[in-house]
């Protein structure tokens, strides 16, 4: 079973066919084909620092934030403490295969298809702002203009307040304040 040893995210990871793995985030979209062309090692075959002509190619299957990694800080005596989190982004690749000799990958992306000319020019057009109509003069009298409330909200208004007169218990009279001792004198 071959082997290979890449670098991405300033990190090294040592892959074969079919492995998933978890990288720092690559900014591709998920089902997209990605290479990997820092090979620093396959099999036995060491590079000085990477091999020429060397790559891995893999499947992009999603990117999301990882755990929560709390950080917490604390000074003993001196009431300092500090709580942080952190999300770290990253990427789930498979990988698919790994090239020598500069080949190119053979595996086509799986989800994601190719953008044609009529979709990318068939966007939908801006509608044009609507010109304000006229401010009325100051000679011409406003009139308030009230809309009629349609039929059903009133049933329903009518028939939601019947039923909570229904439902709750009639209020209770304010209580009556008492008179100050002063005045009655």
């Amino acid at each position: 079973m071959t082997f290979a040893v890449i670098k991405t995210g300033g990190k090294q990871y040592k892959v074969a066919a079919n492995d998933v793995l978890k990288i720092e985030k690559l900014d591709a979209e998920a089902g997209t084909i990605v290479t990997f062309d820092q090979v620093l090692m396959i099999d036995g075959e060491v590079g000085a620092p990477l091999i020429e002509g060397a790559l891995v190619a893999a499947e992009l299957l999603e990117t999301r934030k990882q755990k929560t990694v709390i950080i917490f800080k604390k000074n003993r005596r001196h009431n300092y403490r500090r709580r942080n989190g952190h999300r770290q982004l990253l990427s789930t690749v498979r990988i698919t295969e790994i090239l020598t000799g500069g080949a190119k990958p053979t595996i086509k992306a799986v989800g994601v298809t190719a953008p044609t000319e009529s979709v990318t020019e068939a966007k939908p057009a801006k509608k044009a702002a609507a010109p304000k109509a006229a401010a009325p003069k100051a000679t011409e009298a406003k009139a308030p203009a009230k809309k009629a409330a349609p039929k059903k909200t009133e049933a329903k208004a009518a028939a939601t307040t019947d039923d909570a007169a229904a439902e709750k218990p009639a209020k209770k009279a304010p209580a009556k304040k008492a008179e100050p001792k002063a005045d009655k004198e």
